[in-house]
């Protein structure tokens, strides 16, 4: 299903977040618009200004950007872990701005799951125990509690360190316990800032082939921070950029690689691994040409995912779509100029 079948889950329109005395009451003056200079002549920091996004059921969308860009106030907002000084959140369809306080903590109980750089696992609790801790929390009977503890603690991979201590766990065993205790409570979305950013490359590596992993069951509703670019493009269906508590683009990997809205973007996505993130639709040449064809790739299918085939073939493939259908065809010749580092405008359509 593409994105625009997809029904939105999450939302948020004209979002500002503003710190400084009377901030409200400027925003309000503004009628939601403050340029740049106003605010620094006024003494406030927008920390989030204009921002409006989609989120749309069972998609990874990714928010990215340099430290202090805005993405992880961005995702507080719209979980109203701090409060909006304007604009609009909704959350399946409704206004979460308008939620009370007593409202918004059943919603986070039972319908948001959060995980964090740091894992804030209770030392004195074992495995099972943390896990099963936001059930108690709910009130869950003990016995259901335990069973669905085991159940997420399975799901992780962690099956046989039940009555481990976190004290006893790796960094990535301690990260993947975090997972499960914010799935026990069966969110209908999944924020996750900057998760793996705290964990050595192998480990963060080995956390995000799980992440994907968890999703292909799932299939989540999450909005995801990180400032690693190769992790967005491993992980997102989208990704948005943001600068100075702006979103610069929304777009696919692929689109914001081949299609930066500005030089900011092209700069950020310059040193990408193209191979990793071009798809072989971006290459091929529609219909088909040649009477035979070495093999075939579907359309999504990244150009790392078959590069060294194609040239070793020293043949076109076929291009095909999700039913099999004929699209085009790739030449090796296009897959070796990409990964010789052709510029992004040249490689476009």
């Amino acid at each position: 299903m593409t994105d625009a079948k997809r029904p939105v889950k999450l939302s948020c329109r004209n979002l500002w977040k503003v710190f400084g005395g009377s901030a409200e009451d400027f925003m309000r003056r503004h009628k939601g618009d403050a340029p740049a200079e106003a605010l620094a002549e006024a003494r406030l920091i927008g920390a989030v200004r204009r921002a409006s996004i989609d989120v749309h059921e069972g998609e990874i969308f990714i928010v990215m950007g340099l430290s202090g860009s805005g993405k992880s106030t961005l995702l507080r907002c719209l979980s109203r872990l701090i409060e909006p000084t304007y604009g609009e959140v909704e959350f399946d369809g409704r206004d979460l701005l308008k939620a009370s306080e007593a409202e918004l903590i059943e919603i986070r109980r039972h319908k948001m799951g959060m995980v964090f750089q740091h894992f804030a696992l209770l030392p004195h609790l074992t495995v099972l125990e943390n896990v099963a801790f936001p059930l108690s929390v709910q009130g869950v009977p003990k016995a259901q509690q335990t069973k669905r503890a085991k159940a997420m603690v399975d799901l992780v991979g962690l099956k046989g360190r039940e009555h481990h201590y976190p004290r006893e766990l790796s960094g990535g065993q301690q990260q993947r316990v975090g997972i499960a205790r914010s799935l026990a409570v069966e969110p209908e979305i999944w924020f996750l800032d900057e998760p793996f950013s705290a964990l050595d490359p192998l480990i963060r590596r080995e956390m995000q082939s799980e992440l994907m992993r968890l999703q292909n069951v799932l299939k989540k509703t999450i909005v995801f921070i990180t400032h690693d670019f190769d992790e967005a493009i491993r992980l997102a269906d989208r990704i948005a950029i943001m600068k100075d508590g702006e979103i610069i683009q929304i777009g696919a990997p692929e689109e914001l690689v081949l299609n930066p809205a500005t030089d900011y973007v092209a700069e950020f996505t310059r040193d990408v691994n193209r191979a990793k993130v071009m798809s072989a639709q971006s290459l091929m040449t529609r219909g088909k040409t040649h009477q035979h064809h070495a093999g075939k790739v579907e359309a999504k299918a990244k150009i790392e995912t078959f590069a060294a085939d194609i040239v070793a073939a020293k043949a076109p493939f076929a291009v095909v779509d999700g039913k099999g259908d004929l699209l085009g065809e790739i030449a090796p010749q296009a897959v070796i100029d990409l990964l010789a580092g052709r510029k992004a405008e040249e490689m476009r359509p």
